[in-house]
């Protein structure tokens, strides 16, 4: 139960510091779905789908009138669709169907998004696989609430360089099917390394096939309230820091199980998980930028900020692992560039680099998250940035991510403007020395000795 105390707190947290819940996410399989007949899947997708969410919408909605806790998205994951499609699909063209289908049913529903426009391709790759990877960039041009990954690396496998090659390409020819709306089709898509089956976050939410038939994730997000927090404890000791969080994160996450039990409830759905991530907005004082300064940095970007960084998202794991009965997905703090308005001060203030934030994704939740880089960037330099990224994922048994945008017609020193919970983002500057004789090389870099546990 909640103290009188707790609700007047939580109340002034929405009020003046940005808390909400971020995603209310609906998590369906769709193995019972498959079938041969491609008209047949594509029916099964999207009665399923509607039979099982049709009332998280005006679910939602009422959490939110009852409890005054703002619920930002509402949104589905499905079970990878290269998995489900392999039987039906001959043609991309056949798995961007499913991807319309998938379109389709999330508007009928009224989400925002839908993921799981997938494939696990971490030690190797299907013909099938490779040809629904190569039907992303039409995929996501030819429609509007549906998100894709692909995972390319894990600690146990390794890294599929193939995979990772191909991910370039598949980069750059969303960005160029995506031109005339200044490549936003990149932002609908993310590179995963030991990506988790119960994200609720987007673009990379997917329905593990370890998971039930349905199942309720909560992404719940208070950037502002630990920001607003530390403005208290200014000068304070690391301990006094540290339990600062810790206790701001056990309050917001208290706040995310509540409404995670009341949908579970309502929806007659089993609850799965509160992804605890710190994920901010373009909103001023919504910031993880923000937090990170409040602890002393100048700018983020100064020495300094990786550490700042891991203890943020330490403390964060501490506080709200304590407060809910489930904790999983990424869990920790976001990272990303346009979506979070104390990162964009801090590129176009010099202070942060693209160097400089793949070291910060050694200690934060994901990675290399929602970053403008020129559109002539090329598709092996971006393979390249893959693959550093997913070694970092790899050695160090963590998700690690990358979804940069190669704007076309765009350079360095120019801006693009995405829009609501996208942002905008200064366009940043890539090392242009050639990666091409490594990420041409064919097959898989091998798993780190310390995978081996058995």
């Amino acid at each position: 139960m909640f103290t009188h105390n707790e609700v007047l707190q939580t109340n002034a947290m929405i009020d003046s510091e940005h808390l909400d819940v971020r995603t209310i996410t609906i998590g369906i399989s769709l193995l019972d779905c498959i079938d041969s007949d491609l008209a047949k899947l594509n029916e099964n997708i999207f009665n399923k789908i509607e039979r099982i969410a049709h009332d998280l919408v005006p679910v939602a909605d009422k959490i939110q009138t009852k409890y005054g806790i703002p619920i930002v998205n509402k949104r589905i994951s499905v079970t990878p669709i290269a998995l489900i499609g392999q039987a039906a699909c001959k043609s991309e063209d056949d798995y961007v169907s499913i991807a319309k289908t998938l379109d389709k049913v999330a508007q009928a529903v009224g989400v925002n998004f839908i993921g799981g426009y997938s494939a696990l391709v971490h030690k190797g790759m299907s013909e099938a696989e490779e040809m629904f990877i190569r039907s992303i960039p039409k995929a996501l041009a030819l429609t509007n609430n549906v998100c894709s990954s692909v995972n390319v690396g894990s600690t146990k496998t390794g890294l599929n360089m193939d995979a990772i090659r191909l991910m370039g390409t598949t980069i750059k020819q969303c960005a160029e099917y995506t031109k005339d709306n200044d490549s936003i089709g990149c932002a609908k898509f993310v590179v995963f390394c030991n990506a988790v089956e119960d994200n609720p976050f987007m673009a990379g939410a997917f329905h593990g096939v370890g998971e039930a038939d349905a199942i309720i994730n909560v992404g719940v997000s208070g950037p502002g309230v630990v920001n607003a927090a530390l403005q208290n404890v200014k000068g304070e000791s690391f301990e006094v820091l540290c339990e600062t969080i810790k206790k701001t994160a056990f309050k917001v996450t208290r706040m995310g199980q509540l409404v995670a039990h009341e949908a579970s409830k309502a929806l007659n759905i089993p609850f799965g998980i509160i992804d605890l991530s710190l994920a901010p907005t373009p909103a001023i004082g919504d910031s993880v930028a923000d937090i990170l300064e409040a602890m002393g940095l100048e700018r983020v970007g100064a020495p300094g900020t990786t550490a700042c960084l891991a203890l943020l998202n330490d403390a964060v794991k501490k506080g709200g692992v304590m407060a809910g009965s489930y904790i999983g997905g990424l869990s920790g703090a976001f990272i990303p560039v346009s979506e979070d308005q104390g990162m964009i001060d801090a590129v176009n203030a010099g202070a942060l680099t693209l160097e400089k934030l793949e070291a910060m994704t050694c200690v934060c939740s994901v990675g290399l998250d929602m970053i403008a880089i020129p559109g002539d960037t090329s598709a092996e330099t971006i393979s390249g940035i893959i693959a550093d990224e997913a070694a970092i994922g790899m050695i160090n048994q963590k998700t690690t991510a990358v979804r940069v945008i190669p704007v076309i017609g765009k350079g360095v020193g120019e801006q693009v403007v995405f829009g609501g919970l996208l942002g905008y983002a200064p366009i940043m500057p890539v090392n242009q020395f050639s990666c091409a004789d490594f990420v041409n090389r064919k097959g898989r870099i091998p798993a780190p000795i310390h995978s081996f546990k058995n």
